[in-house]
């Protein structure tokens, strides 16, 4: 639910419009779910008795209401970034499926935008906890019921066996235990990003909360057909060492990325690295560049060599890393900067909310309202205000 107002014009009713318009064109499509959300707007002038129940001082203002509980919602606000939060939100933690047709239409219904974790022949209870853990991140599922004929599609010979599929790279991978909790949480937290992960500056989001270090490759046009090649064999590389994330980024694709890491238009490419993700990186001796012959022993040459400490430890420059960062942040985070910093002064009246950094995971989907307002204050950020 939104409220909206009037007042004051100037600053707040020309985006209270805009986001009105999105929660229209978010309605359209979550009203055809198979579980329907439902979108409704208040005005808060002509309904201040509404507006003051609910304590709404600040406009416009999401509300999410489980089972007539209210809660502030704090996820994206762009319609199809909405509809998937929304949509990912309200499901359940662990979905049963009881036949190929439940698995096809899982899957089909989960969309793109997440990996999916399928437990064919596994106990829930083996892994709802973990589901609570990562919701925000991946759809989880479990399977009873199921055909040779569904074993043969998804290529596993025993159960149970947990199927992870990356719908947007068309990857696959399984898992046939331990399924004791640790080893499961490491696999799942090493299958929440694809072999080899394309860099981009919605994709770089996704490592923020990894903690591995990155084996980044920068080739000279992601598209071409020697590139493609060389992705396969770092695909190859990373199921052999899940303690290290392997990504790619073209310097036709994005170049003031590239030139963070010392490359210019001059130099060989492709050129591989070890980032940490933030400031520093490292070059290993002898592994400048990648010649075309056997890549794959160069790849293999490179990894020995980065595990065996002969490196080169290097910062990113001052320059380069305000870009870098910069474009983490993204201009739909500044902009809200400054649309918080002007409604705080105009309004002196809004409440001052819970710090994120207190932001735990929810115990399941039926949370309580305040495990409720941190799960939705886990959304993306970054397009709350466009």
């Amino acid at each position: 639910m939104v409220h909206e107002s009037s007042v004051p014009q100037r600053l707040v009713y020309g985006h209270t419009l805009v986001v009105a318009n999105k929660l229209d064109k978010a309605a359209a499509i979550l009203a055809e779910l198979k579980q329907p959300v439902v979108i409704a707007k208040v005005d808060a002038d002509k309904y201040s008795r509404v507006a003051s129940k609910h304590e709404i001082d600040g406009f416009p203002t999401l509300k999410i209401f489980m089972h007539g509980v209210p809660t502030d919602y704090y996820g994206p606000r762009k319609a199809d970034l909405l509809v998937r939060f929304l949509k990912k939100f309200v499901a359940p933690d662990v979905a049963a499926l009881n036949s190929d047709s439940a698995i096809s239409e899982f899957i089909e219904e989960a969309g793109k935008s997440f990996p999916i974790f399928i437990g064919f022949g596994l106990n829930e209870s083996a892994i709802s906890r973990l589901a609570v853990k990562y919701k925000k991140k991946a759809w989880f599922s479990v399977a009873k019921d199921f055909s040779d004929k569904t074993m043969e599609f998804y290529d596993f010979d025993k159960v149970p066996a947990l199927v992870t599929l990356h719908p947007s790279y068309n990857e696959q991978s399984i898992f046939y235990g331990p399924f004791e909790e640790k080893f499961l949480e490491d696999y799942i937290k090493q299958s929440l990003l694809p072999l080899a992960l394309p860099i981009n500056q919605d994709t770089l989001k996704l490592l923020k909360d990894d903690e591995r270090k990155i084996v980044l490759t920068i080739v000279e046009d992601e598209n071409d057909e020697r590139s493609k090649g060389l992705v396969k064999l770092l695909k190859a590389a990373a199921s052999a060492n899940r303690d290290l994330v392997f990504a790619f980024v073209g310097f036709k694709q994005w170049q003031d990325f590239a030139e963070s890491f010392e490359v210019s238009k001059k130099m060989k490419l492709p050129k591989m690295i070890v980032w940490d993700g933030n400031e520093e990186y490292f070059s290993v001796i002898g592994s400048d560049s990648v010649e075309e012959e056997d890549e794959g022993s160069q790849i293999t040459q490179f990894l020995q060599g980065y595990k065996e400490g002969s490196v080169i430890q290097k910062r990113i420059t001052s320059d380069s890393y305000k870009a870098l960062r910069n474009s983490m942040i993204g201009i739909g985070a500044v902009i809200l900067v400054l649309v918080v910093l002007l409604v705080v002064t105009v309004m002196q009246s809004l409440k001052e909310e819970p710090s994120r950094d207190q932001v735990d995971h929810p115990s399941s989907s039926a949370a309580s309202p305040s495990e409720a307002r941190e799960a939705l204050r886990s959304g993306d950020k970054e397009d709350k205000i466009d």
